[in-house]
């Protein structure tokens, strides 16, 4: 499941935008096939994050992940080429990530069951001892 849609990057940062970074054969159209590698990029990227927490696929996608989903797509698109801007963007959007995945940050989502911890060895007294200084006299 995608967090956002080809359709969410072009109402954030418009067509004209995505024709620059996703139309490798100059036909003033975005391609839908790089557009979706990006968002499929970004959505493993975003993965990566809320598996610690979440049981994945979400059942339902928060609009935050929306938003996150097209920052972090839009600066794969833009590669090394990307502006102050769309790198702020970026690391904002993985700061968010970090703070989800450690909890500080809810997306209003059942959290999966935590892992299991292992169990200490533990110890417990049982009878009286067999041999000891006060069985043994003489030997």
């Amino acid at each position: 499941m995608s967090y956002a849609t080809a359709a969410d990057l072009a109402q954030r940062f418009g067509k004209q935008e995505l024709a620059q970074l996703a139309d490798p054969l100059n036909t003033g159209e975005p391609d839908a096939a790089v557009l979706a590698l990006a968002l499929a990029d970004a959505r493993a990227e975003i993965d990566g994050y809320l598996q610690a927490r979440y049981q994945l696929p979400l059942p339902t996608v928060p609009a935050v992940l929306v938003r996150l989903a097209c920052d972090v797509a839009r600066y794969r698109l833009w590669r090394d080429r990307a502006s102050d801007e769309v790198r702020r963007r970026y690391e904002d959007a993985i700061k968010l990530l970090t703070n989800i995945s450690r909890g500080v940050v809810a997306l209003g989502l059942a959290e999966a069951d935590p892992a299991p911890q292992p169990s200490l060895a533990s110890f417990a007294a049982g009878a009286e001892r067999v041999f000891g200084r006060a069985n043994t006299a003489g030997y």
